[in-house]
C-alpha cells in the first residue's frame, strides 16, 4: 500500500468510527495493545488489556464500572494477578446483584482455595530455597584422565527435574502464563505444535 493511500486509510478510519469502533476493529484483529489504547469505554479497555496480559491495569479499568460484569471481570483479572482476597471481594460484589451466577461463584470459590493454600504454604510460591544441606569442596587435584562415575539408580528422573525447576521458578503464575501463551502463539505463527 502506498504511503499517501495508508495516510488516507488511517483519516478515513478516524473521520467515520468512534475510538471505540476503531477499538473494536483492533481487538478482532488480535492487536489487544492498540486496542487497549484506542478504546474509551472502560470495559472494551479492561476485556484488551486482559487479553494482552495487563491483568492490574485491566483491574483498574473494570474498577471504573459499577455493574456486576465489571466486578466479574475485575475479579477475574485479580485472579490472574495473583491478589486473591481482591478477586474474591470483587466475585462477592458481582454477587451481591446476581446471586444465581455459577461463574462467579466458581471462581470465587478458586481464588478463596488458591488463597488458603498460599496462607497454608508460607508465600505464593512456597518454599524458594531448595538446596544443599552442606557444601563441601574437594580439593584433591583429580586425573584428567580418568572417567567419572554416574549411579543410575541415583539418577534424577525427568518428573524429580520437573518437580525440582517448578520449585525455583521465581516468578508469577500470571507472568509463567504470559510467556507460555506468547510462546505457542509464536509456535502457531512458524507452524509447530507448542
Amino acid at each position: 500500500m502506498k504511503p499517501v493511500m495508508f495516510l488516507a486509510a488511517i483519516t478515513w478510519a478516524g473521520l467515520w468510527f468512534t475510538p471505540d469502533q476503531q477499538g473494536k476493529r483492533h481487538f478482532q484483529r488480535g492487536e489487544f495493545f492498540e486496542a487497549a489504547e484506542t478504546f474509551q469505554d472502560p470495559l472494551w479497555q479492561g476485556m484488551a488489556l486482559y487479553r494482552y496480559g495487563e491483568f492490574e491495569k485491566a483491574a483498574r479499568a473494570f474498577a471504573r464500572r459499577d455493574t456486576p460484569e465489571a466486578h466479574f471481570n475485575q475479579g477475574n483479572a485479580w485472579l490472574m494477578n495473583g491478589k486473591y482476597d481482591a478477586a474474591i471481594a470483587c466475585y462477592e460484589r458481582a454477587l451481591a446483584t446476581r446471586s444465581d451466577w455459577k461463574e462467579a461463584k466458581e471462581n470465587r470459590d478458586l481464588a478463596t482455595a488458591r488463597a488458603a493454600l498460599i496462607k497454608n504454604e508460607g508465600g505464593d510460591m512456597g518454599d524458594q530455597t531448595l538446596g544443599a544441606d552442606e557444601i563441601k569442596f574437594d580439593n584433591k587435584k583429580r586425573d584428567s584422565g580418568q572417567d567419572t562415575e554416574v549411579n543410575t539408580e541415583k539418577a534424577a528422573t525427568d518428573q524429580s527435574m520437573q518437580a525440582l525447576w517448578l520449585r525455583r521458578v521465581q516468578t508469577k503464575p500470571a507472568d509463567f502464563l504470559k510467556a507460555k501463551f506468547s510462546y505457542q502463539e509464536a509456535m502457531k505463527g512458524e507452524g509447530g505444535n507448542p
